[in-house]
């Protein structure tokens, strides 16, 4: 018994042998009918048949009518009820393909949407981080504002100088000629 279980079993013969399709090419078939038979046209075009046929089996010869009238078209009747059952399971096969693109269009608008946020975000990231950057730089009115602080200090540094210079000077002066008296020519000095 153990032999069994482990084995596949045999592919068994049907009767009726397997009828294969090419399912995206059946899907298509089946997709074009639905639609035509969404139109106006094909509304158009079932109810003239329907007069065509009403009018054929009601004013031809009785040795022409094929559908008596006088049975109620029966076989008008089997013909729309057969249409109607190829009409039924074709429109779902349509609907459930349909369902499938719009899963799969669904999918991708998510995938999309995902990536547009994550662009999204990254972009946010590099803003921020511009800012936080540009707040680091020096503007040109501070720029301008340093330049002018530091010419003054320059000047107020010369004009420092100078009186360091001046003062110096004096002091040489006073301490060459004593405390306060006009100073004597040296001799190198040209009055």
């Amino acid at each position: 018994m153990a032999d069994r279980l482990d084995t596949p079993k045999e592919a068994r013969r049907s009767l009726l042998p397997k009828i294969r399709l090419d399912q995206d090419a059946f899907g298509k078939v089946s997709e074009g009918i639905a639609r035509f038979m969404g139109t106006p046209r094909f509304l158009v075009w079932l109810s003239l048949f329907c007069l065509a046929w009403i009018a054929w089996n009601t004013w031809a010869p009785a040795t022409v009518q094929f559908d008596k009238a006088a049975l109620g078209f029966t076989a008008l009747t089997l013909m729309l009820s057969l249409q109607a059952s190829y009409a039924a399971p074709l429109i779902l096969l349509a609907q459930n393909r349909q369902t499938d693109r719009d899963r799969v269009t669904m999918e991708q608008d998510r995938q999309r949407s995902e990536r547009n946020l994550a662009d999204t975000e990254f972009l946010a990231r590099e803003m921020a981080a511009l800012r936080i950057a540009l707040n680091d730089v020096a503007t040109r009115d501070f720029v301008r504002s340093e330049m002018r602080n530091l010419l003054e200090e320059l000047v107020a540094e010369r004009e420092a100088d100078r009186e360091a210079e001046r003062d110096a000077e004096r002091e040489r002066d006073v301490e060459h000629d004593g405390v306060g008296g006009p100073r004597e020519p040296r001799t190198g000095d040209v009055s």
